[in-house]
């Protein structure tokens, strides 16, 4: 008898939303630490900072049938002057960013739930790599950085493109294309 592979579940669609439970939020400092510490190994241990204190945090979840599973990605947000906000700590786990959409989705709220609390200005440190993605969201380049040894972009969302979104903890489905 031959078996086939099974080809791990992906699910068709991921809840975006502001991480409002414990769980949530430990979650996504254990996807950030997956990416930004053990797969980049830019932070030793922990990547977590003084804008943390003040930073909300957006997670996108998984989720089997209708109960959410686990968090999958993350970012956070932050207001450092009346009107001007920053993303930071993009981080999707290996095993979903083939789905295809789950930075992007993250990046919308991230931007829309700001533009509806009052943003007039966002900006973000975006890894070199990255940079095509957020063009791509009509985010233009600034200038470029070099941010613990690695080339960054300062990127500018383009707000226009980014309705403001004033359910943020409710969030939205962000439904993807499967993997080949």
């Amino acid at each position: 008898m031959i078996f086939e592979p099974i080809r791990p579940f992906v699910p068709g669609g991921y809840r975006v939303k502001w991480a409002t439970e414990p769980w949530e939020l430990r979650g996504a400092m254990a996807v950030r630490r997956e990416v930004f510490c053990e797969e980049q190994g830019l932070f030793d241990g922990s990547d977590r900072d003084a804008i943390d204190d003040s930073a909300t945090p957006i997670v996108a979840l998984s989720s089997y049938v209708v109960a959410p599973d686990a968090v999958v990605g993350t970012v956070r947000i932050h207001e450092e002057a009346p009107g001007l906000w920053w993303g930071s700590r993009l981080a999707v786990a290996a095993g979903h960013r083939r789905v295809g959409a789950l930075g992007a989705s993250l990046i919308r709220l991230a931007v829309s739930s700001a533009h509806a609390r009052g943003c007039v200005r966002f900006l973000a440190h975006v890894q070199a790599q990255n940079a095509p993605l957020f063009r791509r969201l009509h985010w233009r380049t600034l200038d470029e950085i070099e941010l613990r040894g690695v080339r960054h972009l300062r990127m500018e969302a383009d707000l226009a493109f980014y309705p403001p979104f004033a359910t943020p903890e409710a969030g939205f489905l962000a439904l993807t294309r499967r993997a080949a």
